[in-house]
């Protein structure tokens, strides 16, 4: 009877695990399919808000994310600051899958970065985002570097992760 419990324990913590998250990146919980070290996907979105960024030889912090989400909105604060500190290495991108009108009207907090939509979700389901926000550090090689959940406890995209990846991929 007790290696019975134990079996229908273990079976539903591995389907649980499988439901709800994939794991990877030393344990890191991520809701999208992981690109680490892969080539990332092809850039497309629907309408620059912003002008569009030329990319050439840079490094790209893509970050999907919508006007109703509260840990997005946190985030960009943050984002403003990567942005500004990194200006002339790093090319920072908001995408939505909201209408231009919808995020144009969010004002507070206000995006210092590049910023466009994407209501068909081309790059997002690409990724297979399936929480957000979620971001995406590419090398200017086009190799994902780091992937996740900016926010997340113990594995928060910083200032200092920036400039390590940075010196290690340029």
């Amino acid at each position: 009877m007790k290696n019975i419990k134990s079996i229908i324990l273990a079976t539903c913590l591995l389907l649980g695990n499988i439901a709800f998250a994939q794991e990877s990146n030393n344990g890191k919980q991520l809701w999208a399919k992981s690109y680490l070290n892969q080539k990332a996907p092809e850039l497309k979105v629907e309408e620059w808000i912003s002008g569009q960024p030329d990319l050439q030889g840079k490094f790209v912090l893509i970050d999907f994310w919508a006007t109703w989400c509260g840990l997005c909105r946190k985030a960009i604060g943050e984002l403003n600051e990567i942005h500004k500190k990194f200006k002339d290495e790093v090319i920072v991108i908001g995408i939505s899958d909201e209408t231009a009108d919808k995020v144009k009207a969010m004002t507070d907090p206000k995006i210092e970065y590049y910023s466009a939509v994407d209501t068909q979700g081309t790059m997002k389901n690409a990724l297979e985002v399936k929480g957000i926000p979620h971001v995406i550090f590419i090398d200017p090689k086009g190799i994902v570097r780091w992937e996740g959940f900016p926010l997340l406890q113990g594995h928060e995209l910083t200032e200092e992760v920036i400039k390590n990846l940075i010196e290690k991929y340029k």
